[in-house]
């Protein structure tokens, strides 16, 4: 195996909890934390004692070390686009988080840039790979001719009590309809793969339990380019033990399939995809089940060492993952106005 690639991580509030998940993860063993930064300095040092390296307080200092191979971004999503171009241009990959921009124009722009400089990007929704669960869904689909999509629904659920502390998440400019903002956007990537664009959306959010001026609960409607409609719930205010199931009904002219939609053990029910399938012909409805231990949203670390070290090449979903930025954008004004509106 080749040497551990060296990379910095940068935005230490949510960046540090992805290096945990990296460190217990099977692809641990391929990267080397070079250098932790954040504009608060003092969080920076404190990090860079409790992992044992360097710790900076300005992006421009991990770019000016040649020996980082790859950038790990975790600022806020409003103006990542350029951040991320300042790391491309200093000859270094990205990973980074959901959602990848506010802006889609700057989003695509800075895809492009990428490809011209032979840069890669990729996040963890959209993944760089279609995930195991939507091909078994696609599988399905061809298999059983479920015909056109017509319907389909979506949830994910936490209990979270926030208070303020200043950060973007309290700035409804910047978390509309938070928790779709925050946590559906797993749910949007997915139903745009299986169910194709969007062009147009209505929204309803409101505050619960929260200290913070943004939404806990919140519900996105969406009505696909080929006429199916459905609808995302997501929220933070319901305890129900099965915490990020990103829980899908999709449903076709002659049959439906679910993930994740029966209760699990507590906490158990974002640590894998289970798939339920009924489909109807000449009055027979046949049942399948399928099951992986793939979860939804996972940072693709094996992918992003396999392109960085040359074993082969893989590109974003740039189309897609532009696409969920049009939609968010599209839902920020649907708050402000309370009308449907175009993506």
């Amino acid at each position: 195996m080749s040497s551990p690639l060296p990379v910095a991580f940068v935005g230490l509030q949510f960046g540090q909890r992805v290096l945990e998940q990296l460190r217990r993860s099977p692809a641990a063993a391929r990267w080397r934390l070079a250098a932790v930064c954040d504009l608060d300095a003092t969080k920076a040092v404190a990090a860079g004692k409790r992992w044992g390296v360097p710790a900076h307080a300005s992006l421009d200092a991990v770019l000016a070390n040649p020996a980082i191979r790859v950038v790990a971004l975790f600022s806020g999503p409003a103006g990542r686009a350029g951040l991320i171009e300042q790391v491309i241009r200093a000859g270094k990959d990205v990973m980074t988080t959901k959602p990848f921009e506010t802006d889609p124009v700057a989003a695509r722009a800075v895809f492009t840039e990428a490809e011209r400089l032979g840069r890669t990007i990729f996040l963890n929704s959209p993944e760089p790979e279609t995930p195991g669960y939507l091909e078994q869904v696609r599988r399905w689909q061809e298999e059983f001719a479920l015909g056109r999509p017509i319907a389909c629904r979506a949830e994910t659920f936490v209990s979270y009590r926030e208070q303020p502390d200043g950060r973007w998440l309290d700035d409804p400019e910047l978390c509309p309809a938070a928790p779709i903002f925050r946590i559906g956007i797993y749910l949007i990537n997915d139903l745009v793969r299986v169910f194709g664009r969007v062009n147009a959306v209505q929204v309803l959010a409101n505050r619960i339990f929260t200290g913070r001026p943004t939404a806990d609960n919140a519900q996105l409607s969406l009505r696909f380019a080929n006429g199916a409609l459905g609808t995302i719930a997501a929220s933070f205010c319901i305890d129900n033990g099965q915490h990020y199931a990103n829980s899908l009904w999709l449903h076709y002219e002659r049959g439906s399939i679910t993930r994740n939609a029966q209760p699990v053990a507590y906490g158990q029910a974002e640590q894998a995809s289970r798939l339920q399938l009924a489909a109807a012909a000449n009055q027979v409805v046949q049942l399948r089940t399928w099951e992986s231990p793939e979860t939804a949203g996972t940072y693709p670390w094996d992918a992003l060492a396999d392109v960085v070290s040359g074993v082969r090449q893989l590109s974003p979903p740039v189309d897609l993952t532009v696409h969920g930025i049009e939609i968010l954008a599209a839902m920020a004004r649907a708050e402000r106005s309370g009308r449907t509106e175009a993506v």
